[in-house]
């Protein structure tokens, strides 16, 4: 105790020079604290965005995730209903499971062949039902998830979809879908076929039960063409509802997202209906291991040759973004750890040629080289300390202002603004860490001058000027 208010004594000798230390090790503390706030509201966005597109796991025939992604028909899981009510009815996963929905994905070509022009494209189609879609777009626990733009389906009309903005440009649907900062495509001559007639569209393949529905008589329509289980060719026609910003440009020039039963009407036509694969969204992310465990458990007690992945697979995007932010936030502790380092030590070394005198004098009365030694290390992890507090409380209030400011901004892969947080009062952890590392360092930085004043000869110490 007597060794902790001598070292507040000695702190409070030069007070401006230890205020300026105190201000280093401050600083360092809130710029640490601030951008791993920032970089923890990053990572409940992301995950947030990716679990209510793809949900925590999906469950794969086996080989689909390799090898399956253009090629559905050969990778399709059959009796999918059985395999969803096994799902839900698991005494273990029925709790933590909050949707569990198929999902068909396909590739095809579309073609928009209107009165006033025609344009056809690949695309990248995904299945879904209407209603789980939009129960998993409410996931929010982080409280990091923006207002979704994306138009809701009906269950009950499995004619209608979306199209990405990109896509819907390509397709000359500007107009119709309100699509802004669309110019006019140039208008190229109609090219003919080999017999001279001209090709309009794809409406020689569609089967009677397939033409122009009344009730969507104000929608644009698209034409998708796709190859079934079969092999034979297969159009459906599909209703354009809106264009939905998809945040990536490979995917808002190429995806249509449609009804389930719609897309595999188009894949498979009269053949049994199968996936490509079973979404699974958790009530909580940390529910994320076991639930995978059960679920490759209860495949392997069944037979069932299925394979169960992670959103984090999925979204390899998301894996990127978190090791480039842990990056540069190794990369801003190194520097702030090296100027507390430097500036203890600057301190501290002043500190000893200024008590030169005064630790002869303490030698001389019987204080050992471990006991001067101690002294200037608890004064060095006291400024440490001090500091290090001040910047935990600055980095606090720093957080409230910037939280209530209603700032916003656009991070990867979003299409629109989002507000800026810094997600600092839910990180403990971040904060205990940071004060530990920044005290520890300031106590090992004043070691190389607490060690030069033990080893000083009691004799030149005392006679010192």
């Amino acid at each position: 105790m007597m060794s902790v208010k001598l070292s507040y004594r000695n702190i409070l000798r030069n007070r401006r020079r230890s205020a300026m230390t105190a201000l280093a090790v401050a600083a360092g503390t809130q710029a640490l604290l601030l951008f791993g706030g920032f970089q923890s509201y990053v990572f409940a966005g992301l995950e947030s965005g990716a679990v209510q597109r793809s949900g925590h796991l999906t469950v794969y025939r086996e080989g689909y995730f390799l090898y399956g992604a253009g090629n559905p028909v050969d990778y399709g899981i059959d009796r999918y209903p059985e395999l969803i009510r096994l799902v839900r009815s698991d005494p273990v996963l029925h709790p933590l499971a909050e949707v569990v929905t198929p999902t068909l994905s396909l590739v095809g070509i579309a073609g928009n062949f209107s009165p006033t022009g025609s344009a056809a494209k690949t695309f990248l189609g995904v299945g879904f039902v209407p209603s789980d879609r939009a129960r998993m777009r409410q996931w929010d626990e982080y409280g990091a998830s923006s207002a979704s733009q994306e138009v809701n389906l009906d269950d009950g009309d499995p004619s209608t979809g979306f199209v990405g903005v990109g896509l819907g440009r390509i397709l000359g649907l500007c107009g119709r879908l309100r699509i802004a900062d669309c110019p006019p495509a140039p208008v190229s001559a109609p090219r003919r076929s080999a017999a001279g007639a001209t090709p309009q569209d794809f409406s020689y393949l569609q089967e009677p039960g397939d033409a122009a529905n009344d009730a969507h008589a104000l929608l644009p329509r698209l034409d998708l063409l796709a190859a079934t289980a079969n092999g034979a060719p297969n159009v459906v026609s599909l209703y354009v509802k809106a264009a939905s910003p998809q945040g990536v440009k490979e995917l808002d020039d190429n995806v249509i997202g449609m009804h389930l039963a719609l897309a595999q009407q188009l894949v498979y036509g009269r053949s049994e209906p199968k996936v490509t694969g079973l979404v699974i969204q958790l009530r909580r992310s940390e529910d994320l291991p076991l639930a995978r465990t059960r679920l490759q458990a209860l495949f392997a007690e069944h037979h069932l040759p299925l394979d169960v992945r992670e959103f984090s697979e999925l979204n390899p995007f998301y894996v990127q973004v978190k090791r480039f932010f842990g990056s540069i936030f190794l990369f801003i502790a190194l520097i702030m750890g090296v100027i507390v380092l430097f500036t203890i030590v600057n301190t501290m070394t002043m500190a000893v040629l200024e008590r030169t005198t005064e630790v002869g004098t303490t030698r001389a009365l019987g204080v050992k080289r471990r006991g001067v030694q101690r002294q200037f290390l608890l004064e060095g992890g006291m400024l440490g300390a001090l500091g290090a507090t001040a910047g935990v409380a600055v980095a606090s209030l720093a957080t409230l202002a910037i939280n209530h400011a209603h700032l916003t901004w656009t991070p990867p892969g979003n299409a629109q603004p989002v507000p800026f947080h810094i997600a600092l009062f839910g990180q403990p952890t971040l904060i205990a860490a940071t004060w530990i590392a920044l005290t520890s360092v300031a106590t090992l930085a004043a070691w190389l001058p607490a060690n030069r004043a033990a080893r000083l000869p009691i004799v030149d110490a005392l006679r010192h000027v």
